[in-house]
């Protein structure tokens, strides 16, 4: 896994590439806790390049969702390919998260 970190305006980004899984977890649950602690934070998830998804993925991303509500910001993910999309639709995340088809409309979304 790699992963990417910017800043577009005031919202932080985050791409994923390759495995989101168990193993790889842990720095991105890291940067995670970090820019949601923050009032207002305003996180984008991209996982264009992100090829599958596990449990403890989907629940770092969870936890990262609730911790930006509780400051009344908002994290969206974008870009998810069909295999990792059908995972979301699986454990009916993609009810609980904003998902946008890329990043330009997430932004849109997220500076409105």
């Amino acid at each position: 896994m790699e992963m990417k970190t910017r800043v577009v305006g005031d919202v932080h980004i985050l791409e994923i590439a390759g495995r989101f899984d168990t193993n790889t977890v842990p720095p991105v649950a890291a940067w995670l806790e970090q820019v949601t602690a923050a009032p207002k934070a305003r996180v984008l998830v991209n996982l264009a390049e992100t090829t599958f998804v596990d449990s403890t993925a989907l629940a770092t991303l969870v936890q990262a969702l609730k911790r930006c509500q509780q400051v009344q910001g908002d994290l969206c993910v974008c870009s998810l390919r069909r295999p990792v999309y059908m995972i979301f639709e699986l454990t009916r995340l993609d009810k609980a998260f904003n998902i946008f088809v890329d990043e330009e409309h997430a932004l849109q979304s997220l500076n409105s």
